[in-house]
């Protein structure tokens, strides 16, 4: 593919700025059940179920005159509205984001189709991603040419199902294909 798409982010979003390497885009489905093996939920930080205000641990001493949903333990405590709850409801019941932070990748997804490669011990040639994700490039458009500019993050062969990546990998430490 010759296409390097267009940098909406002119050089300035989605990019390691202490690397100079792009962050690697690449719908969920591609990389199939790795992904979902290897991925955590993150739900964020607790609210308050009733005024969405961040809670406090409960401390009975502290916040035994405050509101309490007697069906529930007593986990945290919110000073706005007084009201205490536990972590059932302090969280919502669908994910916020998955996560994946080891050996060397760091990566999230959070809109149910794209992971995103924020840093790995791979990187790739790929065309720019549409405006959705400006100045990050998509994996499953590689580009032949070697242009330091569509350099960007990757997932190493191990993480698709036939253990081949569909793009060349690239060492960060040596420069090498793998």
């Amino acid at each position: 593919m010759e296409n390097k798409g267009i940098d909406y982010g002119n050089g300035l979003t989605n990019t390691n700025i202490e690397t100079g390497i792009r962050f690697g885009v690449v719908p969920h489905s591609a990389i199939g059940s790795a992904w979902y093996d290897e991925s955590e939920m993150e739900y964020g930080d607790p609210t308050c179920p009733k005024c969405g205000c961040a809670p406090e641990d409960y401390d009975d001493d502290e916040h035994g005159e405050y509101e309490i949903d007697r069906y529930h333990d007593s986990e945290f405590a919110c000073q706005f509205c007084e009201y205490v709850f536990d972590s059932e409801q302090a969280y919502p019941e669908e994910p916020l984001s998955f996560w994946y932070n080891s050996h060397g990748y760091a990566m999230e997804q959070t809109d149910e189709v794209d992971v995103f490669v924020f840093n790995s011990p791979y990187y790739t040639f790929a065309s720019f991603c549409s405006p959705c994700a400006p100045g990050a490039c998509y994996l499953l458009s590689p580009i032949d040419e070697q242009d330091d500019n569509n350099k960007c993050y990757c997932l190493g062969h191990d993480w698709f199902e036939n253990e081949k990546a569909p793009y060349p990998v690239y060492s960060v430490a040596t420069g090498k294909l793998v």
